[in-house]
């Protein structure tokens, strides 16, 4: 599985239309967001990506990520967004962990100590700590920060398990 990272910044007249912004920015803004927990499957490549393919990626299909994502709408303040991950050089499989803040320093930081912990929660050691953070500061209107590792699309199927009890 190829795992995407990538990024944007936004910025709008209420916070979810900088989000907005940021996921155009990111090359993926028609999609349904379905969010993940930090698990990387054995056998991932992960690429930090600004314009990502996205496999099979139409309208409002669903898209499988792990998200940072944060906003301000504080003249004069920042906000940052930054995705970190470790993986077993052999097998490829590892974690990812998300994290947002106020500055650059506290991001990594966090990512830094959240990787280290959880390595030390399962009692393993995965290869180096590889991350991505970005940041945009608030001059007038409210802005987000984005950092998103996309995993894969999926489309919606025409009937569900539950058609069958609706009549």
């Amino acid at each position: 599985m190829k795992i995407y990272v990538t990024d944007g910044t936004g910025k709008g007249p209420t916070p979810m239309s900088a989000f907005d912004q940021a996921l155009v920015k990111a090359n993926i803004p028609n999609f349904n967001l379905i969010y993940l927990s930090s698990i990387v499957p054995p056998g991932s490549d992960i690429e930090i990506n600004n314009k990502p393919d996205i496999p099979g990626g139409n309208w409002g299909d669903r898209l499988y990520v792990v998200i940072a994502k944060q906003y301000t709408s504080r003249r004069n303040h920042e906000a940052w967004a930054g995705i970190g991950w470790a993986q077993d050089p052999k097998t490829k499989q590892g974690i990812f962990t998300e994290h947002e803040g106020r500055s650059e320093s506290e991001v990594r930081a966090d990512i830094t100590n959240t990787l280290e912990a959880l390595q030390k929660n399962r009692g393993i050691k995965l290869g180096k700590i590889n991350m991505h953070v970005v940041g945009k500061q608030c001059t007038d209107l409210p802005v987000c920060a984005l950092v998103i590792a996309v995993f894969q699309s999926a489309a919606w199927k025409k009937s569900t398990p539950l058609d069958k009890f609706i009549k």
